[in-house]
């Protein structure tokens, strides 16, 4: 496998959430960006919608860490989508240094809730969980040892 990728779906929170998950990691949107459900082409197949819907986005694609990206859209159930929230989903990742482990660990913590608190685990790795404010659990390991 060449790349992997991380998927989101929110309700109707998709720009929130990755304008936040940027600013997180200090990376810029794959371009173009925000594509809205409004940007699909009109035809006789296409779905009414209204204003609002128009408006959510998508899909949108954020390289963070190591080659992944994250990659979102809002599931309106007016678009036929259903949001199943849960807890079976830890996006994990291995950053090279402590520093930037606490660093993204601060960054997605905020208004969120820690788990588990950075710290030196048997096995050798630094480490910690959150679940961010918009409920995506994040793990930490970092193997080095500074």
């Amino acid at each position: 496998m060449a790349s992997a990728s991380i998927y989101l779906n929110f309700s109707r929170e998709t720009e929130e959430a990755f304008l936040f998950y940027r600013d997180a990691f200090g990376t810029e949107f794959v371009e173009p960006g925000f594509y809205r459900f409004g940007d699909i082409p009109a035809g006789d197949n296409s779905p009414a919608m209204d204003e609002e819907v128009k408006n959510l986005v998508m899909h949108v694609t954020l390289p963070i860490t190591g080659g992944m990206q994250l990659m979102g859209s809002d599931v309106p159930p007016e678009m036929g989508f259903s949001k199943q929230p849960g807890n079976n989903i830890y996006i994990n990742l291995m950053p090279d240094s402590r520093e930037e482990t606490r660093q993204l660990f601060r960054a997605l913590a905020e208004g969120g809730t820690i788990e588990q608190e950075l710290r030196e685990m048997f096995w050798g790795d630094y480490f910690g969980s959150l679940r961010d404010r918009y409920g995506v659990q994040w793990m930490f390991n970092c193997p080095a040892k500074e």
